[in-house]
């Protein structure tokens, strides 16, 4: 029988695993950037370990020029507080009921972000370190500027993969820089890369970004 999309907090599409049948899979949870929809990101499941259960979000608020957007932004680095923290409020929602109702493991949640996906990624997992095992953030910066209560002593559990482009003109390079000195003061396992790219993902860093899921997935999942 077909798994039918969970009545969520977030619009979304899931794309089973189709590794051998279990009971509860790896899920991996895509956050598209501004200006685009939950389709976005789906096209890299194709190079993603067939492992994983994958759920694609669809950011909450429509961007005026199309798509969907996690917030509007003051300035980089600055997104306007009311639309964010509806969002991570619903993201937060969305991740425990992807826990809940899909025939996943819970000790085994990945988020994949690009740009403002990867700051919303950020955001849950630095608060909320326990619900999730690893991250990649590809382009996008923590966002300090907001009310997030950051659990930087009790990151041990968490693995994140950061990338960004060094010729990033919409979200420069100095924040994926600044995220990195942040997370290297932390007990977190920290990958960091830079590539020769704007802002955007290049074959590299999906190749580097599949592999380093791929490794984390070989791990023992942690004990409820």
């Amino acid at each position: 029988m077909a798994i039918q999309p969970i009545n969520t907090t977030l619009i979304h599409k899931i794309l089973p695993s189709s590794a051998p049948k279990t009971d509860r899979h790896p899920a991996l949870i895509l956050l598209h950037g501004r200006g685009t929809n939950e389709d976005d990101l789906l096209g890299l499941a194709q190079y993603l370990d067939p492992r994983f259960f994958i759920v694609s979000a669809r950011a909450p608020f429509r961007f005026p020029y199309g798509g969907y957007t996690w917030y509007e932004i003051l300035e980089v680095g600055s997104p306007v507080a009311p639309e964010f923290e509806e969002s991570y409020r619903r993201l937060t929602q969305f991740v425990d009921d992807v826990k809940a109702h899909y025939p996943v493991d819970p000790t085994r949640i990945f988020l994949l972000g690009f740009s403002m996906g990867s700051v919303m990624s950020f955001a849950v997992s630095l608060t909320k370190p326990e619900s999730v095992t690893g991250v990649v953030a590809h382009s996008g910066y923590i966002p300090e500027n907001m009310s997030l209560r950051f659990q930087w002593d009790n990151l041990s559990d968490l693995s994140l993969f950061v990338a960004h482009g060094v010729h990033d003109q919409v979200i420069p390079i100095d924040h994926g820089r600044r995220a990195q000195a942040l997370l290297a003061k932390t007990h977190a396992a920290l990958t960091y890369k830079e590539y020769p790219i704007a802002h955007s993902m290049s074959e590299e860093s999906l190749s580097d970004l599949s592999l380093w899921l791929q490794t984390r997935l070989d791990v023992p999942p942690r004990k409820e």
